[in-house]
C-alpha cells in the first residue's frame, strides 16, 4: 500500500491542524499516526481499526486529537487541537495488514512524513 501524508504546517499553541493520509488499497489495513521529533525516537500517536470501531491513542494526545477514517473515500485523518509546542515533529502515517498494534515495529507501510511544528 502506498500512503501520502499531507496537511502538516506552522501553528501557535493552542491552535489546530488536520493530518490527513491518502492510501490504496485502504480498507483491509490497521492504520496509525506516528510521530518524530529531531533527536529522538519515532513514537505512537493514535491508531485506528479497519471498520473505525477500535482507536488508540498515546497519553500525550488524548482529549486534544481525534483519529478518523473514511474507506469510501481511502483517507485517514488526525484533527489535532489544543497544539503545545512538545508536539513539533514529524508526522508519520502507517498501516499494518495485522490486528491492532501500537508498535512502529509492527507496521509494513509508511508515507514520507509531514513536519508540525507548534510554536510557542
Amino acid at each position: 500500500v502506498q500512503l501520502q501524508a499531507s496537511g502538516g504546517g506552522l501553528v501557535q499553541a493552542g491552535g489546530s491542524l488536520r493530518l490527513s493520509c491518502a492510501a490504496s488499497g485502504f480498507s483491509v489495513y490497521f492504520m496509525g499516526w506516528f510521530r518524530q521529533a529531531p533527536g529522538k525516537e519515532r513514537e505512537f500517536v493514535a491508531a485506528i481499526s479497519r471498520n473505525g470501531v477500535i482507536t488508540r491513542y498515546a497519553d500525550a494526545v488524548k482529549g486534544r486529537f481525534t483519529i478518523s477514517r473514511d474507506n469510501a473515500e481511502n483517507t485517514m485523518t488526525l484533527q489535532m487541537n489544543s497544539l503545545k509546542p512538545e508536539d513539533t515533529a514529524v508526522y508519520f502515517c502507517a498501516s499494518r495488514a495485522g490486528g491492532p498494534s501500537t508498535a512502529a515495529s509492527d507496521f509494513d507501510s509508511w508515507g514520507q512524513g509531514t513536519q508540525v511544528t507548534v510554536s510557542s
